[in-house]
């Protein structure tokens, strides 16, 4: 087993990541910059090295600080948990060339499946459905693109290879904006993510947003978790997850985790990742593979009873797969609400001290979050402060378990969107399931 970890994250996913490494017998380096000194994974490791000033680029996104903290404390492995650099292929290549483990994939996989046209083409080798597209990178002859889009058909979607998280992307209704808007969308990838590739794709007007988890390890083993739906979404960002997804067959499940599976095989996958896909009409349509742990993840560990991180240090310390595919079970349902510091109405962040923090608990209830009472929300990071998850033997006992949940807690001193959560949660069309990934936009009066 590996001996000494750095935690090269912050905030509730570094805690996570520090509880799974206590209950292995796995020592933590938390690296950390100077505005998260009082974080407690901090508090709680057995090292800890400041690697630089509050902003990420010269913190949590320092290459080269990261790599010394686990040089100085004697560390075996760096897990980079999720966002920051956890999806850097330079980073797992610089982590690994410095004559550490990386708790991840390759960096070859990473840059493979980081470049959305190359890991179309992949999937669809493997036979994992792709959206109708344009199968490649686009050029410059605009009589090509023009033809192009025809074939698809109106609307298409113009993205950005590098692209992710809503950026990078725009949508096309008809012939005459194309250009302008491949133009456009072009120099906007250069800017953003340094590779100016684009491609094209057919634009699904209600589509609903569903994901398969996945563990492969580098013997050649690889397993699927079941599905998660996050078509709760503001601004292309997660709000509410849950999992199973309402109205997916067993059959489907099935059918589509296989596909996940033989294409883990394909590309050669270590680790837990996440195929992304949108889900209309019956048919599942690939968009993008994450090659990480997801923020959401516990949903999937509550249904089934794997701790995703555990395994990850296993994968990474070279173990084969705890488990077989017939060995995964789906037991009941959960529901994973984001609690983040901000406005519930205008999502302005809302940083500060917070004065009282109360979890709620009880059976089927986890809190997985950072703070506490008297703890201060920095305003340099992501305005996520915790994840409230629930789990009951149904989707309606979860609901009602979260409606209870979501009243039982208390942050005070800060505004949270708490209020957002209790509206959506108590929502007719939540309610019936469903909904697809514009459905709170529209809500919300944002769409």
């Amino acid at each position: 087993m590996l001996d000494k970890i750095v935690i090269a994250n912050r905030g509730e996913i570094a805690l996570r990541i520090l509880r799974a490494c206590r209950e292995m017998g796995v020592k933590t380096v938390a690296a950390y910059s100077k505005a998260d000194r009082e974080l407690m994974h901090v508090r709680l490791a057995d090292e800890s090295v400041c690697i630089g000033p509050p902003a990420s680029a010269d913190s949590y996104l320092n290459i080269p600080a990261i790599i010394s903290a686990a040089e100085v404390t004697d560390a075996v492995a760096i897990h980079p948990g999720y966002g920051f650099l956890a999806e850097n292929a330079d980073f797992a290549e610089r982590v690994e060339s410095s004559g550490f483990k990386f708790i991840g994939p390759t960096a070859d996989v990473i840059r493979l499946m980081g470049d959305k046209v190359s890991a179309i083409r992949e999937m669809r080798a493997a036979g994992v459905p792709c959206v109708p597209g344009s199968g490649g990178p686009l050029g410059d002859d605009p009589d090509t693109n023009l033809q192009l889009a025809g074939k698809i058909g109106y609307p298409v979607i113009v993205k950005a290879a590098g692209g992710g998280g809503g950026r990078g992307m725009r949508v096309v209704q008809s012939e005459a904006t194309l250009m302008n808007a491949i133009s456009l969308t072009r120099a906007e990838a250069k800017a953003a993510f340094g590779n100016d590739t684009l491609y094209l794709e057919k634009y699904l007007e209600r589509p609903r947003h569903i994901e398969i988890q996945v563990l492969a390890d580098e013997h050649g083993n690889a397993v699927h978790l079941g599905e998660r739906d996050c078509s709760m979404q503001r601004r292309h960002q997660k709000v509410i997850e849950e999992a199973p997804a309402p109205e997916i067959t067993e059959k489907q499940r099935q059918r589509i985790g296989e596909r996940c599976v033989e294409a883990c095989k394909r590309i050669g996958y270590r680790g837990a990742g996440t195929f992304e896909f949108l889900y209309q009409d019956s048919e599942f349509y690939f968009i993008e593979m994450n090659t990480r742990v997801q923020v959401e993840h516990p949903v999937t560990e509550m249904i089934t009873g794997v701790d995703i991180i555990r395994e990850q240090l296993l994968i990474a310390a070279g173990e084969p797969l705890s488990m077989r595919q017939k060995d995964v079970r789906i037991r009941g349902h959960a529901i994973e609400c984001r609690i983040n510091a901000e406005h519930p109405t205008t999502f302005a962040p809302s940083p500060g001290r917070i004065s009282q923090y109360h979890a709620p608990s009880g059976p089927g209830v986890r809190v997985d979050s950072h703070v506490y009472s008297g703890y201060t929300v920095p305003p340099n990071y992501d305005s996520m402060i915790g994840k409230l998850i629930v789990h009951a033997d149904n989707r309606g006992d979860a609901i009602r378990r979260m409606q209870g949940a979501l009243t039982e807690i208390v942050i005070s001193g800060i505004h949270t969107n708490i209020p957002l959560h209790i509206d959506i949660i108590a929502d007719a069309a939540f309610l019936a399931g469903g909904t697809d990934i514009h459905y709170l936009e529209k809500k919300l009066g944002l769409h």
